[in-house]
């Protein structure tokens, strides 16, 4: 979603930024910074990498909060107890208050897809991205299967709200694991989104910016490969060299 405003006096676009809180069963379980739009996606792929859910869940706007409410049935796998969830659009586990809120436990990744270093280095300049084309403000996720086909994109103005949508939208597809696939993101790899690529169950994960010390470390421990600079044709591999060809 874009919105129209004015700068040194003339129109401009800019990414548009609104809270979305997620419900199930009528309870607020977390509020994230987002941009509008695939909010059932974002609720469903939040929940998926909490560990709350395994399947797909009805979810769909509150009647009176259409736009900023979404609610999801329930069951839950188990019960988050008093836990309760902020994340900015920046942050996808700011505001968790212990450790152990913030890990949760993905199995090892499975063997994947052996991919040309090249076809890895292409990947982001694939990513459709229109409303960051129109705005700089947005960041993106996409879905390639083993070839190098873009599959599903997703943009929002949290790195980690875009992860979640794709997630999301691959959970109602019954696509999970993401065992023969390829996620790429649009800026660095910090933690959260290894993490989530880890619980999708995707082998490999691609970036245009630099990983963190965090992030290489829990792709090495889940046996994930983690590329990261890729652009002009060029990509480093931090971990899982074995899936890269040449």
């Amino acid at each position: 979603m874009i919105a129209t405003v004015l700068r040194d006096g003339a129109r401009d676009e800019v990414a548009v930024e609104e809270p979305l809180e997620i419900r199930v069963d009528d309870a607020a379980l977390a509020v994230t910074m987002r941009t509008p739009g695939h909010d059932e996606e974002l609720a469903l792929g939040f929940l998926y990498g909490e560990g709350l859910i395994d399947a797909p869940h009805d979810a769909g706007p509150t009647l009176d909060f259409a736009h900023n409410v979404v609610a999801v049935v329930g069951p839950l796998l188990r019960d988050p107890g008093a836990r309760r969830f902020y994340t900015t659009s920046s942050c996808g586990v700011c505001g968790k208050g212990a450790l152990e809120e913030v890990s949760v436990h993905a199995p090892p990744a499975t063997a994947g897809p052996i991919v040309d270093r090249a076809l890895l280095a292409s990947l982001p300049d694939q990513l459709r991205q229109p409303a960051f084309e129109r705005t700089g403000g947005l960041h993106a996720t996409g879905l390639f299967d083993a070839a190098g086909a873009l599959q599903l994109v997703r943009e929002d103005v949290g790195r980690h709200n875009a992860m979640d949508k794709v997630i999301g939208r691959a959970l109602l597809d019954r696509r999970l694991p993401l065992a023969t696939s390829i996620l790429c993101v649009s800026g660095r790899l910090a933690f959260e989104l290894v993490q989530k690529a880890a619980l999708a169950g995707a082998p490999i994960l691609v970036g245009v910016g630099a990983p963190t010390s965090l992030a290489i470390e829990l792709a090495a421990d889940r046996g994930m490969t983690l590329a990261g600079f890729a652009r002009r044709g060029r990509v480093n591999v931090y971990t899982g060299a074995e899936r890269v060809r040449g």
